[in-house]
């Protein structure tokens, strides 16, 4: 079984990285440490529960343990789920779906694989606003020609 840990959200990363550093320090029974970006404020633990108590007394960030275990199964809709990625290229046109802009359209001025983010120029916008989006909240509406 998996254990669930609260965790301050924002400061998931920094808890994460302690407890790898820790495991291998002090050599714990803890056979997998899970983080999922779709599950904010949560961090998953497996392993000898006296180990995992041990491992998240010392962890900055760590607001508790949740008593009931969750089984892998619950985890799998999130484990491995990527998105299937459009091609995005500098000069389409997007539709961004999310945010304060939502609904406005923009041209696609660069693209930034490694981050998975995009600066989008606003069309309709009076003075040219580059705004930096994740590629997720957008949709193409017409590809560069």
């Amino acid at each position: 079984m998996i254990t669930p840990i609260r965790v301050i959200i924002g400061r998931e990363k920094i808890a994460l990285d302690f407890m790898e550093k820790e495991v291998k320090l002090k050599k714990l029974n803890i056979n997998a440490i899970l983080f999922l970006e779709e599950l904010k404020g949560f961090i998953f633990l497996e392993g000898e529960e006296e180990d995992i108590n041990k491992l998240i007394y010392e962890t900055p960030h760590v607001r508790g343990i949740l008593k009931k275990p969750v089984k892998m199964e619950d985890l799998k809709k999130y484990v491995g789920k990527e998105k299937p990625s459009v091609e995005l290229e500098v000069g389409d046109t997007v539709e961004i779906l999310s945010g304060p802009f939502k609904g406005e359209k923009g041209k696609i001025t660069r693209v930034n694989e490694s981050k998975k983010e995009i600066t989008v120029g606003l069309l309709e916008a009076v003075v040219p606003i580059p705004l930096t989006l994740s590629m997720n909240i957008v949709r193409v509406i017409e590809k560069k020609k």
